[in-house]
């Protein structure tokens, strides 16, 4: 049996989001697994490092599945992107050691989010960014990254109602990279909870539009409360871009 890692990329505004749901053909890990099957003729689960919400897109998606085909790496890579839609695309086959496995191994998240802030929209970037037209400001939104980055527990910046699982967790860096009218927030952590990166950039952008203080950042980490937080951004603007390996 051969252990077989994926590096896939896609645009996910037609799909569910990573996760099969049920018999619906509307999730990447669906359309992977229907072609896997395909091209081996086995039932295959494949193992993903993590979900992706509905809407949002991967650069970096890791993902891993047990195979008793002979084929090569090369082989398998042409006929994952022959047969797959054009917007899933394998950038990279590799064999593994047995015991790897795609989220159990993974150490850190490396996420990207895109704001087109202008008074004018774009055309070409309206599915891959939020639309923000009111003035930011980029202090002030700098010292909440600042604030936020630590070991903290999260579940106040977290979609989730309830967890037995320990909602601590650290994020290493947040920096804001702007280019003209886009805003490219990076976040790099050791794990993200249940829409985390997108409630954390609602507060964010809350912040920089002087609609909350900076230090409510403190306040969401004391009362451990979702309402708490700012809005949870839309999923288009949302990347993961890369999955760390110890």
């Amino acid at each position: 049996m051969r252990n077989i890692k994926l590096t896939i990329e896609y645009d996910g505004r037609r799909y569910l989001g990573w996760q099969r749901l049920g018999d619906s053909d509307k999730t990447i890990q669906g359309k992977i697994e229907a072609v896997l099957k395909q091209m081996t003729g086995e039932t295959i689960e494949i193992i993903g490092s993590g979900r992706t919400d509905a809407g949002a897109h991967a650069r970096g998606q890791i993902a891993n599945f047990k195979t008793e085909s002979t084929m090569d790496r090369v082989a398998m890579c042409e006929f994952l992107n022959r047969f797959l839609p054009g917007d899933i695309v394998v950038k990279k086959v590799e064999e593994v050691p047995e015991r790897f496995h795609a989220r159990y191994n993974a150490s850190g998240k490396k996420y990207s989010y895109y704001v087109w802030n202008n008074p004018i929209p774009t055309a070409f970037e309206r599915y891959h960014s939020f639309y923000v037209p009111q003035e930011l400001d980029l202090d002030k939104m700098n010292e909440a990254c600042k604030r936020l980055v630590g070991t903290h527990d999260f579940i106040g910046f977290s979609a989730l109602k309830k967890s037995k699982k320990s909602t601590t967790r650290t994020v290493e860096k947040i920096t804001i990279e702007k280019d003209g009218g886009m805003l490219h927030f990076i976040f790099v952590g050791n794990g993200f909870l249940y829409k985390m990166v997108r409630i954390m950039m609602g507060t964010l952008l809350e912040i920089g539009a002087g609609k909350m203080p900076v230090d409510a950042i403190d306040e969401i980490f004391e009362q451990k409360v979702r309402k708490s937080a700012g809005e949870t951004v839309p999923a288009q603007g949302l990347f993961l871009d890369e999955v760390y390996y110890r």
